[in-house]
């Protein structure tokens, strides 16, 4: 690839340095701050947002590329504000004295003079105790100040977005993609606002569609998130999600996490905030990946809405053009307390599993054929109904089963307590020599008895070398490994967190480092793949958990096979003492991999697969 001669030459044929003009300026700052016009609706609703609305009401066309009009209800603007509002690096969130102490979404002042600069910008607001003014931008020129007609906060209209930069409209994506886009920016800004009613319209030759429509959630943080949650996620992930609130040090995490059992095929269904900024930072969310590692296989993905909520000067949100990501003063301090508080929670919700998990097996029992027979069946059913007997006597269906030998021996008998005292109830049956069937008071529990006893082995595993660290195996001859001076570099900063895992990691002298102890339980490594691998993972999250999670897949390895097979015969006693022990075992509701280890079906849920309700 050659770089082309700069065209703007002086005399000599050397590049002259010219100051570029006021239009191209702000051109290439929109190009920054205004990607899409899902980027121009992020900027105008936060800064909605901090001019504290209650309502906002969005409206779009073509997928934002011909209109998009923002109206708020918040503290409005004079006509005294209006040109300056429309002036580069002009802002009301802060003074500029301190960068690092942002409690808004906007602080740059760059936003509104973009938009005037590739569109056709129309402002209209009104402060309390002001008249309503107007301002029009087209192109980054200005128009005068004007009287307007306007109750009360701002309405911002851009029209033709990119018009100004016609080449930037054939990156733009179809009208579809573009409108799903900015609907994703509205879902992301209504998790961070529960208080808050968004109301998105698409305008159309047919007329006005509503595509969402969320009122102010009432209550206290947790109840509004909840209720905003279910209407944008769907009642299934409120329903099978963990609340989290765990403070240290100064930080605080928020929000919900679902259960593993409830998780997804991609990670569309995370939604990280920072003070209630929508980011999408790879350190977040490489701590939300290492909080489920164990309790997922690598191609599934966790549910969750988290918050962190940490002291603006500890954390810089002026790192990136969209302000997508963020930079901690202490990030491990951040990582740790995500990963602690989401292994507690799912520690916490112990046996429990997606209510998921039931709706789909009741699907899976539904018959295929329709509900109502066709007339040919109907026909031949009202034959042999009217031949039937009108009803049968009391003890008829039960009569010969007092003719049959008594239960064999090995039928599971009921506990002492009431199956209700247990949460997975008492062994009635074993089916196939594989799946435990326990009944509860109001339903029943169909477990998998080596996926659940696999999982009640692999903990105990895990607690046993928690107890009694990772013993670690040195090397006849250590391995030396020859990397680069910055590999180097970094895989030495990573030596304390590699010794935690049993992996002994010392220079050698120039770039070389020499692996001379590794965990026992790996057995034969291949050092130099080891470490060249816990490079990537370094250099992408800036953590390494690879070894940990080689020892825990050797772990879940031995649990696999010092579990219960598949094949054997259960005695009663055996069958309630495993469920007694899921009962107790955090994480019991799950296999190694994410599946379920059992499932319930509730009595009503039975009783309709046999038409009785």
């Amino acid at each position: 690839m050659t770089l082309h001669t700069p065209k703007i030459t002086g005399a000599s044929g050397r590049p002259v340095i010219r100051q570029l003009d006021e239009a191209a300026i702000n051109r290439i700052a929109a190009g920054e701050v205004v990607e899409r016009p899902a980027s121009a609706v992020k900027e105008l609703v936060e800064n909605a947002l901090d001019a504290g609305a209650t309502r906002i009401s969005i409206d779009y066309t073509d997928g934002g590329k011909t209109l998009i009009r923002v109206t708020d209800d918040g503290c409005g603007m004079t006509a005294e504000d209006l040109p300056l509002a429309l002036s580069r690096h002009a802002t009301s969130k802060i003074d500029g004295s301190d960068l690092l102490d942002i409690r808004s979404f906007g602080f740059r002042g760059e936003a509104l003079p973009s938009l005037g600069a590739v569109g056709r910008l129309t402002i209209t607001s009104r402060a309390q105790g002001h008249d309503a003014a107007q301002i029009t931008c087209d192109g980054g020129r200005l128009s005068a100040v004007r009287p307007a007609a306007l109750t009360r906060g701002t309405v911002v209209e851009l029209r033709d977005l990119f018009h100004a930069t016609p080449a930037r409209l054939k990156f733009l994506r179809t009208d579809r993609a573009e409108a799903q886009a900015l609907h994703e920016v509205i879902k992301r800004l209504a998790m961070a606002e529960p208080t808050v009613g968004f109301t998105l319209t698409e305008i159309s030759p047919e007329g006005p569609r509503t595509i969402l429509r969320l009122d102010p959630e009432p209550g206290d943080l947790f109840d509004a998130l909840h209720r905003r949650l279910t209407r944008l996620l769907g009642a299934d992930f409120t329903a099978n999600a963990m609340v989290i609130d765990a403070p240290r040090d100064g930080l605080r995490l928020t929000g919900y996490a679902a259960l593993p059992t409830y998780s997804r095929g991609s990670s569309a269904q995370q939604y990280l905030f920072v003070n209630g900024r929508p980011v999408a930072d790879r350190l977040l969310l490489g701590a939300l990946r290492a909080a489920y590692f164990d309790v997922l296989s690598r191609d599934r993905h966790p549910a969750a809405v988290l918050n962190l909520i940490v002291d603006p000067q500890r954390v810089d949100v002026n790192v990136h053009p969209a302000k997508a990501e963020v930079r901690f003063r202490e990030p491990d301090a951040a990582r740790s307390l995500i990963i602690t508080a989401l292994r507690t929670a799912l520690a916490g919700a112990g046996h429990r599993a997606s209510t998921t998990v039931a709706t789909e097996t009741l699907a899976a029992f539904r018959p295929e054929y329709p509900r109502e027979p066709a007339p040919a069946q109907a026909s031949l059913a009202r034959a042999f109904a009217f031949q039937a007997p009108a009803a049968v006597a009391p003890g008829f269906a039960e009569a010969p089963m007092a003719r049959t030998a008594p239960p064999p021996d090995n039928t599971p008998q009921a506990p002492e307590n009431a199956p209700s005292a247990f949460p997975l109830g008492a062994a009635r049956a074993q089916l196939h020599e594989n799946w435990i069937v326990a009944q509860t008071e109001n339903g029943i529990v169909i477990v998998d008895q080596h996926a659940a006893h696999e999982r009640l082995v692999y903990e105990r595993l895990k607690r046993q070398m928690a107890q009694t660290g990772i013993a670690r195996q040195p090397l006849l001859i250590p391995e030396i490994v020859t990397l680069s001076p910055s590999d180097a570099s970094l895989i030495l900063a990573a030596a304390p967190q590699l010794a935690e895992a049993g992996l002994i990691v010392e220079p050698f002298g120039g770039s070389a480092v020499a692996l001379t102890e590794t965990p026992a339980i790996l057995g034969a490594v291949n050092g130099a793949a080891l470490l060249r691998d816990i490079l990537d993972e370094l250099s992408d999250q800036g953590h390494s958990a690879l070894t940990r999670a080689r020892i825990d897949a050797v772990l879940s390895r031995m649990a696999c096979h010092g579990s219960v097979r598949s094949g054997r015969q259960m005695r009663p006693e055996e069958m309630n003492a495993l469920l007694r022990e899921m009962e107790a075992t955090p994480s019991s509701g799950q296999c190694n991999h994410g599946r379920p280890t059992w499932v319930e079906l509730k009595l009503h849920d039975i009783e309709r697969l046999f038409g009785r309700r």
